[in-house]
């Protein structure tokens, strides 16, 4: 990370579940306007992790600071100032686009004029019908559209919970295009994904495996450091040496 302003830090942030470890200890630092992927199988802690910096989940152990609040003392203060995107395709699939536009603009307290304005510029920037009936929209347009909603209220943070999951390849690429237009302005996109090949769209990549970060660096420099051509080689040398280590 450069040395610029920090929207998302953590420290030793753990969670648990009974006896079962979701989240290991896991330390990171986020810089403003950088694309951070966290990537990892199913399984390997990633949701956990977003939902406790989303302010949703309360972390076992640890530190976490989301744009400059706490986890623990203000967690809804940071719901206020983030934009999340869950896996589950959240909005209503009996409004329109336009209407879905609306309703969330009026949850994040918009004024009239403001939701106007945002959801004529979202429908064009996003390539999107304000009169179509969204249940009809095809997936990767679905998600567009879910990406617009989090962004309406222009947040310092976007959380992206694997939002390419079940979306095409022609599809997940025109979705990151819109990930990076919105981190050229400023806008911190934490993304995660069991996408390898998504991990070349990241600045930078944090790797989950077993609630674990097993290693944090730009792809170029992963990609050097273990000889390998592409992140999804150097994601199977990773999990391979965890393994022999644990063995």
């Amino acid at each position: 990370m450069n040395g610029g302003a920090v929207s998302v830090e953590t420290r030793e942030l753990t969670r648990t579940f009974g006896n079962f470890v979701a989240v290991d200890r896991v330390s990171i630092r986020v810089g403003r306007g950088e694309i951070f992927g966290f990537l990892g199988a199913n399984g390997a802690g990633k949701t956990t992790m977003i939902r406790m910096l989303c302010g949703l989940l309360p972390p076992t152990g640890g530190e976490a600071m989301v744009a400059g609040l706490d986890v623990y003392r203000q967690s809804e203060e940071i719901k206020q100032n983030i934009g999340y995107m869950s896996q589950k395709f959240s909005l209503y699939g009996d409004l329109t686009v336009g209407e879905n536009i609306t309703f969330y603009g009026g949850i994040y307290g918009l004024s009239r004029g403001q939701i106007r304005e945002k959801r004529e510029d979202l429908l064009s920037r996003f390539e999107l019908e304000g009169d179509t009936l969204t249940q009809g929209l095809p997936l990767g347009f679905k998600q567009r559209l879910a990406l617009g909603c989090a962004m309406l209220h222009e947040p310092p943070i976007l959380f992206l919970d694997e939002p390419t999951s079940g979306v095409d390849p022609k599809a997940r690429r025109g979705f990151w295009d819109l990930i990076h237009q919105a981190a050229a302005g400023g806008t911190t996109v934490f993304v995660t994904t069991h996408f390898m090949d998504e991990a070349e769209y990241c600045q930078r990549v944090s790797v989950m495996a077993a609630g674990r970060v097993i290693a944090l660096d730009t792809p170029g420099r992963l990609k050097q450091e273990y000889g390998k051509k592409s992140m999804q080689d150097v994601f199977v040398a990773l999990v391979n040496r965890q393994g022999r280590e644990e063995a």
